[in-house]
């Protein structure tokens, strides 16, 4: 199957108590198999990663009042999803807020047929979970910037080919 190249803006959301937003997506056409992973998408038109970032922050979670801070991790990936291949080159933002209701406004159809919600996580929780999260690191890249703060320049993750 021929892969999609994608420019990819992904959001670390922190609310005031430090947990993470994870959105919880799914195969379409495979329900029961299930994953989490942080807000975010591609880039559109001639749109810079930032915007990219906080416009898909606003349309799959609802929150716009945010304080987006510097790239934390960049990483490329590579994974069937939807009956095609995706390879993407995603920087991940970190980002504040104090919003931690969230409500989508603007779904995509490919998002609606997969997505199933959101869920605010503990970096504990992260560390214990069972289930598939993305990237597979981010429980320890949590805590690590819990513990730490922001990396000075951006660390470049291992690439992931599902």
């Amino acid at each position: 199957m021929p892969a999609e190249s994608r420019r990819v803006a992904r959001v670390v959301l922190l609310d005031p108590d430090d947990r993470i937003l994870l959105l919880h997506g799914f195969e379409p056409d495979d329900p029961a198999k299930t994953w989490w992973f942080t807000p975010g998408g591609g880039l559109e038109g001639g749109e810079s990663r930032e915007e990219a970032a906080l416009r898909e922050l606003a349309e799959e979670t609802g929150i716009v009042d945010v304080e987006l801070g510097p790239v934390l991790w960049k990483r490329t990936c590579s994974f069937p999803f939807d009956g095609r291949r995706w390879d993407q080159d995603e920087w991940y933002f970190l980002a504040r807020t104090t919003q931690t209701v969230t409500a989508p406004t603007d779904l995509t159809d490919l998002e609606l047929r997969s997505i199933a919600g959101s869920r605010w996580w503990t970096s504990a929780e992260l560390l214990t979970a069972r289930e598939t999260v993305y990237p597979t690191r981010l429980a320890e890249l949590l805590r690590t910037l819990l513990d730490e703060g922001p990396p000075r320049h951006p660390l470049v993750l291992a690439p992931e080919i599902v």
